[in-house]
């Protein structure tokens, strides 16, 4: 089973066994307490021990496998991730991302070598000549945005102007 789904079936369960009445669609993050998150998490954990819900065979999920705390921690994200993105577990609204953007470049090493001596600094003059370098760094590196203009909705100085011949 995908994970998507075990979630939802995991969510599903646990409020309908704790009297909450479940409907697709609701805003199930609204009613989950402390407990009923917890629950949920136990029985994800216990699906990825038993091999029941998909995990891709890395180096890094094996060992989320052998260490219960790294599980843990990973099925809480798990849970945190689909009851905002699924539409039958977050109020039927489509998911916005709240800062676009804020992991750009994190694949990028020179990135990551300016944001570790960054986080190294206290004097802002430095801190801001590293900042300098960062949003430098993140235009070189950034995808090229595919915008389509429609000629024919600009006012008739700019679409003369503008307008491809």
């Amino acid at each position: 089973m995908n994970q998507r789904q075990a979630t939802y079936n995991a969510v599903r369960s646990v409020l309908t066994n704790s009297g909450v009445e479940f409907t697709d669609g609701m805003n199930a993050k609204s009613v989950m307490t402390k407990e009923l998150r917890s629950q949920v998490n136990e029985i994800l954990c216990a699906g990825f021990l038993a091999g029941e819900i998909e995990l891709k065979d890395t180096e890094s999920n094996r060992a989320k496998l052998a260490d219960r705390k790294a599980l843990m921690e990973y099925v809480s994200g798990l849970q945190t991730n689909w009851l905002n993105k699924d539409e039958r577990l977050n109020g039927g609204v489509e998911h916005e991302i709240k800062n676009p953007g804020s992991r750009a470049g994190t694949g990028d090493a020179q990135l990551k070598a300016l944001r570790a001596l960054r986080s190294t600094k206290s004097d802002p003059y430095e801190i801001a000549e590293i900042e300098a370098h960062i949003e430098r760094r993140l235009t070189e590196i950034a995808k090229p945005k595919q915008v389509t203009v429609n000629f024919d909705d600009l006012p008739e100085e700019l679409k003369a102007k503008y307008a491809v011949k």
